[in-house]
C-alpha cells in the first residue's frame, strides 16, 4: 500500500511537496500544471515521458516541465520511494529567457550533478516539511531553481502551451482547455478544428499519447488538486470540475494521484 504526504505553507501557494512510500503503486500517464523535479530514495522505475522510456534507478534526480505528459512504472514486488516538488511556473518568470526555456526540458540525473541537485532538493524539502519560515523556504527554491535552469537536461526542448502543435491540434488542445468542465462531444471539436473526428482523433494521439476524454480528466483532475487544497467540499469539486458523482471522480482521482481525494486533502499540511 502507498502512504503519501503532501506538504505546503499557505504563504507559499505556489509550492507543493510530495513524499512517497510505496510498493504497489503504479503511475499512469499523467502531466502537472507544476514544474516538477524530485529524487528517487530507493527503488528504480522504467519511466516514460512524451513518447521516451529511460531507467531511473536509487539517487537519481528526475524533473518534469508543466503540461508534459509521463508515467512511471516502478520495479515490482520492490519498495519504491521517492518525494517530489512542485513549483507554479509563474513563481519563476523572472528567469532569464534562456533559463527559461531549460525550465521546458526534462531532466534525469545521476552521479555528479544528481549529487548537487539532491542537496538543492532536500534543503527545500526539509525546511517545508518541518515548517522553516517562508524566507528560508523560498531561498532554498530559488538555490534548487537557479541550478535548474544552467544544466543540461534530457531530451529536447518541449515548446510551452502547445505552441509548436499543428493548428488543428492546437485548437483541439485550447478547445479542451476552455471547456475541460463541460460535456464535450467530438462533434464539437469537429466544428473548432474544423476537420473530421477521424483526422483530429489521430492527430491528437500522435501528439499527446492518448486521445481527448483522457486528456480532459488530467484538466479535471488538476483542477480538483487546486480546489482540494482551499478545503471545499468533495461532491462540491467533483460536480464543479464535471463528474457526475463523487465515486467517479474520486476513481479517476486516485488512480491519477496515487491516494484519495479525502486523504489529499487530509495530508496537506
Amino acid at each position: 500500500m502507498a502512504a503519501i504526504t503532501f506538504y505546503r505553507d499557505e504563504e507559499l501557494p505556489f509550492l507543493e511537496a510530495k513524499e512517497c512510500m510505496a510498493n504497489d503503486l503504479f503511475y499512469h500517464k499523467h502531466f502537472h500544471e507544476e514544474y516538477s523535479i524530485g529524487m528517487i530514495d530507493q527503488g528504480a522505475t522504467n519511466a516514460w515521458c512524451d513518447g521516451r522510456m529511460f531507467r531511473a534507478e536509487t539517487g537519481s534526480v528526475i524533473g518534469f516541465p508543466p503540461l508534459m505528459l509521463h508515467a512511471c512504472h516502478p520495479d515490482q514486488d520492490a519498495e519504491w520511494r521517492y518525494r517530489m516538488l512542485f513549483i507554479k511556473p509563474e513563481w519563476y518568470r523572472e528567469l532569464k529567457p534562456r533559463e527559461r526555456e531549460r525550465m521546458q526540458i526534462p531532466c534525469l540525473w545521476e552521479g555528479r550533478e544528481s549529487s548537487a541537485a539532491r542537496l538543492l532538493i532536500n534543503r527545500t524539502m526539509n525546511a517545508l516539511k518541518h515548517k522553516g519560515d517562508p524566507l528560508e523556504i523560498e531561498t532554498a527554491l530559488i538555490g534548487l531553481i537557479e541550478f535548474v535552469a544552467k544544466r543540461e537536461a534530457l531530451g529536447p526542448r518541449h515548446e510551452d502551451h502547445g505552441h509548436s502543435d499543428p493548428k488543428y491540434v492546437r485548437l483541439m488542445r485550447d478547445y479542451l482547455h476552455a471547456h475541460y468542465r463541460e460535456r464535450i462531444t467530438l462533434r464539437q471539436l469537429e466544428e473548432e478544428a474544423g476537420i473530421s473526428r477521424f483526422h483530429l482523433i489521430r492527430m491528437f494521439k500522435k501528439r499527446y499519447h492518448m486521445p481527448p476524454h483522457a486528456y480532459q480528466n488530467l484538466l479535471r483532475i488538476n483542477r480538483a488538486k487546486i480546489e482540494l487544497k482551499e478545503k471545499q467540499p468533495i461532491a462540491a469539486i467533483a460536480a464543479g470540475v464535471g463528474y457526475y458523482d463523487q465515486s467517479h471522480f474520486s476513481r479517476f482521482f486516485t488512480k491519477i494521484v496515487g491516494t484519495t481525494p479525502g486523504k489529499y486533502a487530509a495530508t496537506v499540511t
